[in-house]
């Protein structure tokens, strides 16, 4: 039996986990979405996904999880699931200047962001929600502020040598999935949308058990 703690991307609800989580307990493991409620700044969330890793085998980081996620894992196995890396070494901003320029196109006159589901039209979202769940994906969404993005983090010296494992869905994340061959970590490319998690869980369960057990 292996404890995972699933970091949920910032942008997502808890919800949006929940069948993943539901597919590795039901494999046999335990498994828990770390859910930090309505924090929007970097070091809250990393302490609060800290507390919730402290007694998990494997740290699993979807999508901007994956920014924060060396300076949670520790020496605990680090799998990223169709997620945004960091740099190898130093201070990095949570969007980088393309991304940033985007979400200036979006904020509200209070400075905050719509729901990830409103970023790009409905049509964008076809292949990657199914139907069926969009309607609540887009409720349970959050709305972060724009100053979310203007944070900066450093990440640990050497996280890359560490017990780092990679899992994409089809090519969204295509760069990070090459950089992870680079870097000699364990691999899988599925075929599948960003959500994937959500659509196929129990496929994703067993992928990311596979990597994890090739971790050690």
């Amino acid at each position: 039996m292996t404890s995972v703690v699933i970091l949920p991307s910032p942008l997502l609800p808890a919800m949006a986990y929940r069948p993943l989580a539901d597919a590795l307990r039901s494999a046999g493991h335990t498994a828990e979405v770390a859910d930090v409620g309505k924090a929007t700044d970097a070091p809250t969330i990393i302490d609060g996904w800290r507390a919730k890793a402290a007694g998990a085998d494997v740290v699993v980081a979807h999508s901007n999880a994956g920014l924060m996620a060396p300076l949670v894992a520790g020496d605990r196995a680090l799998v990223f699931v169709d997620a945004a890396l960091p740099p190898t070494q130093g201070s990095f901003p949570l969007a980088n200047a393309r991304h940033r320029a985007m979400l200036d196109e979006l904020v509200d006159k209070k400075g905050r962001l719509p729901q990830w589901t409103r970023w790009w039209p409905r049509s964008a979202f076809e292949e990657i929600v199914p139907d069926k769940l969009f309607g609540k994906l887009d409720r349970a969404c959050p709305q972060l502020p724009l100053s979310y993005f203007d944070q900066s983090l450093t990440v640990p010296d050497g996280w890359v040598e560490g017990r780092d494992a990679y899992l994409a869905f089809g090519v969204a994340y295509i760069d990070e999935f090459q950089a992870a061959g680079e870097w000699g970590w364990p691999r899988k490319a599925m075929q599948g949308a960003h959500l994937h998690l959500m659509v196929r869980p129990g496929d994703v369960a067993r992928e990311i058990i596979a990597l994890a057990d090739a971790l050690g």
